[in-house]
């Protein structure tokens, strides 16, 4: 069964910028390294063509995946975005009721989740407890810890 997942242009460009360099210049890498390893004699006893094998299997399990995932892959349309609720690449000013901290959160798909850069799976336990919820709503979101409940202050796209 193939999951769809939803992508911003610029983590679609990342994607396949990723997939495109494991062929152009990961897959030619391991085909050297068998045919180094092929070389060196006889290939029954030869630890390193096994080694090169592998990792060609496992590149080729990785370019597979990308490939799959990219066929898969949606581009979210930023403008038709509703700012009224939270929704996928909105963008969401947080108050913490408990310690009264203000933060901001992008949701984003999985694949494209960082939180240094404040960009937090729509998947993750905070991200689902965001979905739909309005402004001067009050979402409570259950973590390994409790509940934490925060204030939604400001909905945008970025």
């Amino acid at each position: 069964m193939s999951k769809i997942s939803y992508y911003t242009a610029e983590g679609l460009k990342k994607l396949r910028e990723e997939l495109n360099h494991l062929k152009d210049v990961e897959r030619p890498k391991a085909s050297q390294a068998i045919g180094e390893a092929r070389d060196k004699g006889d290939l029954s006893e030869n630890a390193e063509y096994d080694a090169a094998k592998e990792a060609q299997g496992l590149l080729e399990m990785k370019i597979s995946k990308m490939e799959e995932t990219l066929s898969n892959a949606r581009l979210i349309d930023e403008s038709q975005l509703d700012t009224s609720k939270v929704l996928v690449l909105s963008t969401v000013k947080l108050k913490n009721q408990t310690n009264g901290m203000e933060m901001k959160y992008t949701l984003v798909a999985e694949s494209e989740a960082d939180l240094k850069a404040g960009k937090i799976s729509v998947t993750s336990p905070i991200g689902k407890g965001l979905l739909g919820k309005s402004v001067g709503e009050v979402a409570e979101i259950q973590v390994p810890n409790g509940t934490l409940k925060f204030d939604i202050l400001e909905i945008t796209r970025e």
